[in-house]
């Protein structure tokens, strides 16, 4: 795999207009690798979303996926969660960590849906934000997937890739998702923010970045952090890319991996 171009332009720093350049043709050429990204968490309505990104804070996708059938077989509607019993929703959401603190937001924010909003989850940020344990990840989250609202997602694999790639030294989820907006046309938002989290999960990984089996690696400035052989790459892949689940136990009938394992099992990252 040849050095990044953006690392052999060498003591000449790269433009603004050159770096707008360069990630409007990350993304295109993610759109190649995964024109089947989606978002990970199994729903069926503006609620589910809701509550199952709400759980997904500081654990898996795989294993909210594996969690929320009962919840929802229990709760199907904001009026039923609203009026549940704390200790048997937190038994419930158990698994998927932090469990005191998420019950008391579902609740919340049940209560806040029937009292407020009708039993309906509203579809703008404005609105979405007053809800409990609701910030701006979250309700970027439901309004471009269950609202087709266009929004940045600024999640740890998303952040991470964007300062990797030197579209943004801003640590912060709400200066990153300005920054990031001003690059890239609104119709794009929220397919971007899919792309670059299914890059964040398969290839570009935290902690060893599989650099030898990247798409994008000639337009990567920290191209060289990771494992830069091809062979020792490609066993560093995750989900379809590795030949493995994803993180879905309902995956949308164009996605090219298995279905999540049902039960718990080992949830990747």
């Amino acid at each position: 795999m040849a050095e990044s171009k953006v690392k052999k332009a060498g003591a000449k720093p790269e433009s603004h207009l050159a770096m707008v350049r360069r990630a409007r043709r990350i993304n295109r050429e993610l759109a190649e690798v995964y024109p089947y990204a989606h978002p990970e968490l199994d729903f069926r309505n503006p609620f589910e979303l809701l509550v199952a990104t709400v759980l997904s804070a500081q654990t898996t996708d795989l294993r909210v996926n594996q969690t929320t059938p009962a919840l929802f077989a229990a709760y199907p509607t904001p009026e039923d969660m609203a009026g549940a019993d704390p200790e048997a929703l937190e038994e419930i959401i158990r698994p998927t960590g932090f469990f005191r603190a998420k019950a008391k937001s579902l609740l919340g924010l049940s209560q806040a849906l029937r009292d407020n909003f009708g039993g309906e989850v509203p579809g703008r940020i404005e609105d979405l934000v007053t809800l409990p344990g609701v910030g701006r990840k979250t309700a970027n989250v439901v309004l471009g997937n269950a609202f087709g609202v266009p929004g940045i997602t600024v999640d740890t694999h998303f952040g991470r890739l964007v300062r990797r790639w030197k579209w943004t030294e801003q640590e912060d989820p709400e200066k990153v998702e300005a920054e990031i907006c001003a690059i890239f046309p609104k119709s794009e938002w929220t397919m971007l923010s899919h792309r670059v989290v299914f890059h964040g999960r398969r290839i570009c990984h935290s902690r060893k970045p599989a650099c030898g089996a990247c798409p994008i690696a000639p337009l990567c400035p920290a191209y060289g952090e990771g494992e830069t052989d091809p062979e020792k790459a490609a066993k560093l892949l995750k989900y379809e890319k590795g030949g493995q689940p994803g993180q879905r136990l309902t995956p949308p009938p164009d996605y090219p991996g298995l279905p999540a394992p049902a039960k718990s099992g080992p949830a990747g990252v």
